[in-house]
Protein backbone atom coordinates (compact mmCIF):
# COMPACT_ATOMS: atom_id res chain seq x y z
CA UNK A 1 0.00 0.00 0.00
CA UNK A 2 1.54 3.45 -1.09
CA UNK A 3 1.11 6.03 2.07
CA UNK A 4 1.72 8.89 0.30
CA UNK A 5 -1.36 11.12 0.93
CA UNK A 6 -2.70 14.11 -1.27
CA UNK A 7 -2.37 17.04 0.40
CA UNK A 8 -4.93 17.39 2.99
CA UNK A 9 -7.02 20.32 2.13
CA UNK A 10 -7.28 18.39 -1.68
CA UNK A 11 -9.06 15.74 0.03
CA UNK A 12 -12.54 14.98 1.14
CA UNK A 13 -13.87 12.53 4.21
CA UNK A 14 -16.69 10.26 1.74
CA UNK A 15 -16.73 7.29 4.85
CA UNK A 16 -15.34 5.50 7.61
CA UNK A 17 -13.88 1.89 7.80
CA UNK A 18 -16.12 0.49 10.75
CA UNK A 19 -14.87 -3.09 11.03
CA UNK A 20 -13.84 -6.46 10.13
CA UNK A 21 -16.69 -8.22 7.71
CA UNK A 22 -15.53 -12.32 7.70
CA UNK A 23 -12.50 -14.07 7.57
CA UNK A 24 -11.54 -13.51 4.10
CA UNK A 25 -9.89 -9.49 4.41
CA UNK A 26 -13.23 -7.59 4.14
CA UNK A 27 -14.52 -3.98 5.95
CA UNK A 28 -17.47 -2.82 6.83
CA UNK A 29 -17.76 0.80 5.87
CA UNK A 30 -19.86 3.45 6.64
CA UNK A 31 -20.71 5.63 3.89
CA UNK A 32 -21.15 9.06 3.78
CA UNK A 33 -22.61 9.66 0.47
CA UNK A 34 -26.09 9.52 -0.95
CA UNK A 35 -26.92 7.28 -1.91
CA UNK A 36 -24.56 5.40 0.04
CA UNK A 37 -23.02 2.90 -2.85
CA UNK A 38 -21.80 5.79 -4.56
CA UNK A 39 -18.72 5.13 -2.46
CA UNK A 40 -17.83 2.30 -4.57
CA UNK A 41 -17.25 5.10 -7.78
CA UNK A 42 -14.03 6.02 -6.59
CA UNK A 43 -11.48 2.79 -6.96
CA UNK A 44 -8.91 4.34 -5.01
CA UNK A 45 -9.36 5.10 -1.23
CA UNK A 46 -6.83 7.33 0.66
CA UNK A 47 -6.99 6.40 4.16
CA UNK A 48 -6.40 8.68 7.63
CA UNK A 49 -6.13 7.77 10.72
CA UNK A 50 -4.90 10.46 12.75
CA UNK A 51 -1.58 11.40 11.51
CA UNK A 52 -1.28 7.58 9.87
CA UNK A 53 -1.89 7.42 6.11
CA UNK A 54 -2.66 4.61 3.49
CA UNK A 55 -3.50 4.46 -0.07
CA UNK A 56 -5.48 1.63 -1.13
CA UNK A 57 -7.83 0.30 -4.25
CA UNK A 58 -11.18 -0.88 -3.66
CA UNK A 59 -11.52 -4.18 -5.78
CA UNK A 60 -15.10 -4.88 -5.42
CA UNK A 61 -18.30 -4.07 -2.72
CA UNK A 62 -21.83 -4.26 -2.00
CA UNK A 63 -24.65 -2.77 0.23
CA UNK A 64 -25.39 -4.54 3.83
CA UNK A 65 -28.38 -3.13 5.29
CA UNK A 66 -27.29 0.52 5.83
CA UNK A 67 -23.30 -0.48 5.73
CA UNK A 68 -21.24 -1.19 2.83
CA UNK A 69 -19.04 -4.17 2.57
CA UNK A 70 -15.72 -3.70 0.56
CA UNK A 71 -13.26 -6.07 -0.42
CA UNK A 72 -9.51 -4.19 -0.40
CA UNK A 73 -6.61 -5.02 -3.04
CA UNK A 74 -4.02 -6.77 -0.84
CA UNK A 75 -5.96 -7.22 2.13
CA UNK A 76 -6.34 -10.88 2.83
CA UNK A 77 -7.57 -12.11 6.08
CA UNK A 78 -9.33 -10.87 8.85
CA UNK A 79 -5.85 -9.42 11.45
CA UNK A 80 -5.22 -7.39 8.30
CA UNK A 81 -9.08 -5.74 7.66
CA UNK A 82 -9.16 -5.18 11.54
CA UNK A 83 -5.90 -3.18 11.14
CA UNK A 84 -8.29 -0.71 8.94
CA UNK A 85 -10.67 0.23 11.80
CA UNK A 86 -11.51 3.70 12.39
CA UNK A 87 -9.68 4.98 8.93
CA UNK A 88 -11.47 7.84 7.16
CA UNK A 89 -11.81 7.10 3.73
CA UNK A 90 -10.94 10.03 1.42
CA UNK A 91 -10.80 10.96 -2.00
CA UNK A 92 -9.13 14.15 -3.83
CA UNK A 93 -12.17 16.48 -3.95
CA UNK A 94 -11.20 17.08 -7.67
CA UNK A 95 -12.95 13.78 -8.22
CA UNK A 96 -16.08 14.68 -7.30
CA UNK A 97 -18.93 14.97 -10.29
CA UNK A 98 -19.66 18.47 -11.57
CA UNK A 99 -22.58 20.19 -10.25
CA UNK A 100 -25.29 22.15 -11.80
CA UNK A 101 -25.47 25.80 -11.75
CA UNK A 102 -26.70 26.72 -8.35
CA UNK A 103 -25.84 23.61 -6.64
CA UNK A 104 -23.23 23.17 -4.14
CA UNK A 105 -21.39 20.16 -2.09
CA UNK A 106 -21.85 21.21 1.86
CA UNK A 107 -18.05 21.03 2.32
CA UNK A 108 -18.10 24.07 -0.27
CA UNK A 109 -20.59 25.68 2.09
CA UNK A 110 -19.25 25.34 5.46
CA UNK A 111 -16.95 28.24 6.42
CA UNK A 112 -18.97 30.35 4.92
CA UNK A 113 -20.48 33.54 6.06
CA UNK A 114 -23.72 33.79 6.84
CA UNK A 115 -25.65 38.08 5.83
CA UNK A 116 -29.43 38.94 6.22
CA UNK A 117 -31.15 40.84 4.27
CA UNK A 118 -30.19 44.12 6.25
CA UNK A 119 -25.96 43.11 5.62
CA UNK A 120 -25.74 41.92 9.49
CA UNK A 121 -23.41 39.22 9.92
CA UNK A 122 -25.07 36.10 11.25
CA UNK A 123 -21.94 33.97 11.86
CA UNK A 124 -20.89 31.50 9.59
CA UNK A 125 -21.87 28.46 8.72
CA UNK A 126 -20.44 25.37 10.72
CA UNK A 127 -21.59 22.30 9.37
CA UNK A 128 -25.12 21.34 8.17
CA UNK A 129 -27.63 18.81 9.40
CA UNK A 130 -30.40 16.33 7.19
CA UNK A 131 -33.23 16.55 8.93
CA UNK A 132 -35.03 14.54 5.95
CA UNK A 133 -37.73 17.25 5.32
CA UNK A 134 -34.33 19.12 4.35
CA UNK A 135 -30.88 20.14 5.01
CA UNK A 136 -30.02 22.57 7.58
CA UNK A 137 -27.29 25.19 8.26
CA UNK A 138 -25.44 25.04 11.62
CA UNK A 139 -24.73 28.69 11.90
CA UNK A 140 -22.15 29.61 14.59
CA UNK A 141 -21.49 33.21 16.23
CA UNK A 142 -17.79 34.74 14.48
CA UNK A 143 -16.04 37.97 15.23
CA UNK A 144 -17.92 40.50 14.14
CA UNK A 145 -21.08 38.52 14.23
CA UNK A 146 -24.83 40.24 15.07
CA UNK A 147 -24.62 38.76 18.41
CA UNK A 148 -23.43 35.00 20.15
CA UNK A 149 -26.61 32.60 19.16
CA UNK A 150 -26.30 29.35 17.03
CA UNK A 151 -28.65 29.83 14.33
CA UNK A 152 -30.27 26.75 12.84
CA UNK A 153 -31.43 27.63 9.28
CA UNK A 154 -32.98 25.68 6.62
CA UNK A 155 -31.30 25.30 3.19
CA UNK A 156 -34.28 26.13 1.01
CA UNK A 157 -34.85 28.40 -1.57
CA UNK A 158 -36.87 30.76 0.89
CA UNK A 159 -34.22 31.15 3.24
CA UNK A 160 -30.91 30.80 1.09
CA UNK A 161 -31.01 34.15 -1.27
CA UNK A 162 -27.43 33.80 -2.97
CA UNK A 163 -24.43 31.90 -2.47
CA UNK A 164 -21.18 33.65 -3.21
CA UNK A 165 -18.10 30.99 -3.33
CA UNK A 166 -15.56 33.05 -4.02
CA UNK A 167 -16.90 36.10 -1.80
CA UNK A 168 -16.87 33.28 1.48
CA UNK A 169 -20.65 33.91 1.93
CA UNK A 170 -24.39 33.39 1.63
CA UNK A 171 -27.02 35.78 1.74
CA UNK A 172 -30.22 34.56 3.91
CA UNK A 173 -33.68 36.11 4.29
CA UNK A 174 -33.75 35.46 7.86
CA UNK A 175 -36.61 35.81 10.18
CA UNK A 176 -36.48 35.56 14.03
CA UNK A 177 -38.86 32.36 13.47
CA UNK A 178 -36.32 30.19 11.91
Amino acid sequence: MDTTPASADELIVLGKITSVHGVRGEVKVYSFTDPIDNLFDYRRWILRRGDEWRQVDLVRGRPQGRLLVAKLKGIDDRDEARALADFEICVPIAQLPRLGEGEYYWHQLEGLRVIDQADRLLGKVDHLLETGANDVLVVRPCAGSLDDRERLLPYTEHCVLQVDLAAGEMRVDWDADF
